[in-house]
């Protein structure tokens, strides 16, 4: 057996090779005891024991001894490769790197000038006041282009959605644009509500030309005022009483000459015809009866309302009754008493027959009054007309070119003559002037939308867009607990004041109020607006409303949003795409070119003067343009988002005001970001403490097995900054079939796209290794002292890195970080928040001392996308800071391990040292141990049940020797006894 050489196994070996020995031990031991024990217990061999028994046994205990030494030698063989390729201290590793390893560092390293792209001062304005003029669609051509489609199709449903992040300056932008176009387009109509005279509950709309609104609204109070004053001048004048005297007069002769001759009929039947006092009606009564009254109406004649017509008449038949009186006298005494009762007959039907003449008479009375009414009521709508037509006809020739006013003003001039009286009285609600108002409701105009003539069309930017502010609303007052409402309080929406222009909305603004989005849409759709009661549409009732009539609807509608929004939309609302159908996409970027460069130099200058800022030299507006190319994280791209830019200038301007200065330099510009990135540090600057207090173990020196620095990046707000994290990958021999445990996944920590980037790399390295070898281990991925969620896939690489390392027990770089993500064919692709990764590793790499080995990998498709901070271009320039782009995980693996990844031999393996062959060395190494294993339990489980059966067996031998012993002592016994005398 070759000697092996003195090598110190590394842990595994070490516990296989105890393993090894432990599993040796039973069966010289036993093959020993066994031999050792059957002399001492059988002196002399049993007649019945088989002669080749033990021979058998000892020929069974070498055939086992040859196949493990057979094992052993292949095990010892395989610990001699494998020591030799991984134990650095053996003879045969070499010093020096592997060619291929200097070979791709060589063709990764990417050099200084091209980490960041600076602009050229020269090139820009000498400050920002000799700026090009700002062009409005700069970068947003495509939107732009959806908006004038829209704009020029006055089809239904073509209204826009603008869509782009917040930030981007949508709203100035379009707006803008509009109220170019606005300027040139026609000036929409005015429209007024006034009293339905015949439905008082649904108001009239009047469609009126730009700025008559105002005019009719103005004539209307003006002509109220007018007419109430001419209208109580006419009734209080003279003439106008003489007038009402003379109808009265006449009124009252007719009555007298119909009581006088009323009257004298009465008398041809001994009555008389007289007023009751307690309610004044006329009534025949004998004339003996007004003797006895004669001296109650004498006390009562000053308190009767009656005309000196009545107290004549009272009078006569005062002398008439006392002349019958005694008249009546003489008759009694000369007639007989029988007689009475038919003269008090007679006297009853007479009198029965004047009462009927009297209630014909009252009759005529009243008909009499009615016409005396009627000639009153006449005279009052003559004096009116006469007076109010003077007023109207100036007004009806002004507005003759719309006949819908002129017969307005009809209906108006009918009723004001129609309720005249109370007009001049002035005791009705409906025709006394309301409150903080000049005229009454019922006459008023209430100006819905008005606009200047000649003035375009508008533009309306609606920020509370609730469903009263959209479509206008009715409101009511209170007074003594009472509600009412008038047209009068009528109020218009967003709707009202954009029709026949533009109307902007912020997209999720509108969905947060209850109603809006439906009141919008029935709108758009029917191309009216009408106003309802959201109080009845919320609680199924409600007091009753006034419901205007629908004025017609011309508008542009653009609704401003996120792209996500209008996905959320789309799949939500069936009608949303019939209603907007267009969709404007706004870019957060532009291509970096110098023609751009200069129109973003017009874009400061603009809102350099709009905001009254310093200027801006050329060299401050170089930095600000490699600013933004950070912050579209590409080299050749350009920043379109206004709020931070806005935000850069005016706390630039602050530097330069309080350093004296009157033009903003670079200097400022720098300091306005280090101020904004201290502002949004503060996770950052905790989780720095915690590195240097040794809280945070991140290594960035040495190697280890299974362990990478991973770049991440961290986001929280507004601020995001990059950091290493540490993760681990641990294997577990012979248990599973190649499954990888995601432990962030599995405490629900990890996200979809995390879980999708592990599996990716699951299934790569099952085709890697499948192929040559059953995959006969269990793994677990970890991120150290993680508690956050984590998502994305840019740890593929990494993830793949550290499990690789694990499997061919080769150590990984401590000096360099690393981020990608890796398709299944194990091509890197590029992942986001690049430069802050770098940043976060250089400054930990700072933090614990820079040694010159220090670097990251990222993928080479990120190279374009590199805007890194100067101290760390400058430290790549002194070669004290690396940074490797690569295009596959094998690139990836050697600069981490400093080996030949994958190369094949002529036999199509993986050679033996290369990292794959490591890994299909171990796989291997794995199986085999696992069958000498198997086979140590099998040989122990025979030999201990052979043991089993040879105790048994030498059980019962004992027990017939020692029965065939007492046998032969009984015979002894029995044959003494007999001889015995």
């Amino acid at each position: 057996m070759t000697e092996e050489p003195n090598i110190t196994p590394n842990k595994d070996q070490q516990d296989i090779t105890d393993n090894t020995a432990d599993a040796m031990m039973p069966i010289s031991d036993s093959s020993d005891k066994h031999s050792s024990k059957e002399p001492s217990e059988n002196e002399e061999p049993s007649e019945n024991e088989e002669p080749s028994a033990s021979k058998e046994s000892l020929n069974n205990n070498a055939l086992a001894k040859k196949k493990l030494d057979q094992s052993l030698k292949r095990k010892r063989t395989a610990h001699k490769s494998a020591e030799k390729e991984n134990n650095p201290d053996t003879a045969d590793t070499p010093m020096t790197p592997h060619p291929i390893f200097t070979e791709v560092s060589q063709r990764c390293l990417i050099a200084a000038n091209q980490l960041k792209r600076y602009s050229k001062p020269s090139l820009l304005p000498t400050d920002t006041r000799s700026a090009p003029d700002l062009d409005i669609g700069f970068g947003q051509q495509r939107a732009l282009k959806a908006l004038h489609t829209a704009l020029d199709i006055h089809a239904s449903g073509y209204h826009v959605f603008a869509a782009g992040e917040n930030g981007l300056g949508k709203r100035t932008v379009i707006s803008r644009l509009l109220s170019l176009i606005a300027a040139d387009a026609p000036t929409p109509d005015d429209w007024v509500y006034v009293h339905n005279f015949t439905d008082p509950r649904t108001p009239l709309a009047l469609r009126l030309p730009a700025g008559q609104a105002a005019v009719l609204q103005q004539q209307v109070n003006t002509l109220w005022q007018q007419a109430k004053k001419r209208l109580s001048q006419r009734f209080r004048s003279d003439q106008y009483q003489s007038k009402i005297e003379a109808i009265k007069n006449d009124t009252h002769q007719k009555e007298s000459h119909a009581y006088d001759a009323l009257n004298a009929e009465g008398k041809q039947y001994d009555l008389a015809l007289t007023f009751r006092p307690f309610d004044n009606k006329a009534v025949f009564v004998h004339p003996s009866q007004l003797a006895a009254e004669t001296s109650e109406m004498d006390d009562k004649e000053g308190k009767l309302s009656h005309s000196r017509k009545n107290n004549n008449l009272i009078n006569d038949n005062k002398e008439a009754a006392t002349a019958s009186a005694d008249e009546s006298d003489v008759k009694a005494n000369n007639k007989p008493y029988s007689s009475e009762y038919e003269t008090e007959l007679n006297n009853f039907a007479q009198k029965n027959h004047m009462q009927k003449r009297l209630s014909q008479l009252t009759i005529a009375l009243e008909q009499l009054e009615d016409e005396a009414n009627d000639a009153i009521e006449s005279l009052h709508r003559n004096i009116a007309k006469r007076a109010l037509q003077p007023l109207f006809t100036p007004i009806y020739e002004q507005f003759s070119a719309h006949p819908i006013v002129v017969e307005y003003l009809k209906v108006v001039f009918a009723d004001m003559v129609t309720h005249v009286e109370r007009i001049v009285n002035g005791d009705d609600e409906e025709f006394v002037t309301a409150l903080l108002a000049t005229t009454p409701s019922r006459y008023a105009v209430n100006v819905v939308i008005s606009h200047e003539p000649d003035s375009g069309a508008p533009v309306i930017l609606e920020d509370l867009p609730t469903h009263l502010n959209l479509l206008g609303h009715v409101e009511q007052i209170t007074q003594l607990g009472t509600v009412t409402t008038d047209v009068s309080m009528i109020r218009a929406g967003a709707l009202h004041r954009a029709n026949g222009g533009y109307l902007l909305l912020e997209a999720s603004h509108l969905l947060e109020h209850p109603y809006a989005w439906q009141g919008l849409k029935r709108a758009l759709q029917s191309r009216k607006i009408k106003l309802s009661s959201l109080e009845q549409m919320l609680t199924l009732t409600g007091s009753l409303s006034l419901a205007p009539a629908p004025i017609e609807l011309d508008i542009k509608v653009i609704l401003l949003g996120e792209a996500d929004l209008y996905y959320e939309l789309l799949e939500l609302e069936p009608e949303f795409d019939a209603v907007f159908k267009v969709r404007a996409d706004f870019h957060d970027d532009v291509v970096r070119t110098h023609e751009h460069e200069l129109a973003l130099v017009g874009k400061m200058a603009d809102i350099i003067d709009y905001a009254n800022l310093y200027p801006f030299d050329r060299r401050a507006q170089a930095a600000l343009l490699e600013h933004l190319s950070l912050q579209a994280e590409d080299q050749d791209r350009l920043s379109l988002h206004s709020d931070l830019l806005i935000k850069l200038l005016h706390e630039s301007n602050r530097h330069a005001r309080l350093g004296g200065q009157d033009i903003v330099s670079a200097k400022h510009v720098v300091q306005a970001i280090e101020d904004m990135d201290e502002r949004s540090g503060y996770l950052r600057d905790l989780y720095w403490d915690e590195l240097k207090n040794g809280q945070q173990l991140i290594q960035t020196q040495g190697e280890a097995v299974g362990q990478v620095n991973a770049l991440t990046v961290v986001s929280y707000a507004d601020s995001e900054f990059g950091m290493p994290a540490r993760l681990t990958a641990v294997i577990q021999p012979n248990i599973g079939t190649g499954e990888i445990l995601d432990i962030e996944r599995d405490v629900d920590l990890g996200g979809s796209l995390h879980a999708k980037g592990m599996l990716i790399m699951t299934s790569y390295l099952r085709a890697l290794f499948s192929q040559h070898h059953a995959l006969n281990f269990s793994a677990s991925l970890a991120f150290e002292q993680s508690y956050a969620h984590i998502d994305g896939d840019s740890a593929t690489v990494s993830e793949g890195c550290a499990l690789l390392s694990a499997l061919a027990n080769v150590p990984i770089n401590q000096s360099l970080a690393i981020t990608g993500s890796m398709n299944q064919l194990g091509e890197v692709q590029a992942v986001g928040g690049i430069n802050s990764k770098i940043a976060g590793f250089f400054d930990a790499c700072r933090e614990q001392e820079l040694t010159g080995q220090q670097g990251v990998v990222i993928p080479m498709a990120n190279v374009k996308q590199l805007m890194l901070r100067d101290d760390i271009i400058a430290a790549v320039k002194a070669g004290s800071f690396h940074i490797y782009g690569v295009h596959t995980l094998s690139e990836a693996l050697t600069l981490m391990t400093g080996l030949p990844i994958d190369t094949i031999n002529k036999k199509g393996r993986y050679r033996k040292e290369t990292l794959f062959g490591k890994v299909l060395s171990r796989l291997m190494l794995w199986d085999e141990n696992q069958n000498t294993d198997d086979d140590i339990d099998d040989k122990k489980s025979k030999k201990k049940a052979k043991k089993k059966r040879q105790a048994k067996r030498q059980k019962e031998e004992d027990k017939k020797k020692a029965v065939n012993k007492d046998k032969t002592l009984d015979e002894d016994n029995g044959i003494a006894t007999d001889e015995a005398p």
